[in-house]
This record gives structure tokens, C-alpha cells and sequence, in this order.
């Protein structure tokens, strides 16, 4: 695997991290009816899951450049 691709995947790692602890954050806030807490924690996960997703592309883009699509390798 590229160096890219690798830097892409634990990005996507990191990102994914974060946004469970937002999760976690703004299921702990809701339970304690602190709606407004929950709803900025419930807004930074997703914002940390369009990252991960960003660089989850990212990934799989350097992928194809360094190995080719998996289509053309199976033709």
C-alpha cells in the first residue's frame, strides 16, 4: 500500500474516533436533558464522519492509482 493511501486510512481511523466519542458525548448529554449539548456533539460527529469519509475516498482513489481497480485486475 502507497504511503497516501496508508496516511488516507488512519485519517479515516482518527476521524471515525472522534466522531464515536462526539456519539458517545451527546448520548450521555440527551440522557441527562442537556438537548442543546447533545445536538452540538450529535453535530461534530458528523462533521468527524464526513471527514472519515472524505479520506476513506482518498484512500481507495491512491489505491487504484498505485494497483489499478480491482475491475481491471479481475478482466
Amino acid at each position: 500500500m502507497s504511503k497516501k493511501a496508508a496516511e488516507h486510512h488512519h485519517k479515516a481511523a482518527e476521524h471515525h474516533e472522534h466522531a464515536a466519542r462526539h456519539h458517545r458525548e451527546a448520548a450521555k448529554h440527551h440522557e441527562g436533558g442537556r438537548h442543546e449539548s447533545a445536538g452540538h456533539h450529535a453535530h461534530l460527529a458528523h462533521g468527524h464522519h464526513t471527514h472519515a469519509s472524505h479520506h476513506a475516498g482518498e484512500a481507495s482513489k491512491a489505491h487504484v492509482e498505485d494497483h489499478g481497480s480491482a475491475k481491471s485486475a479481475n478482466a
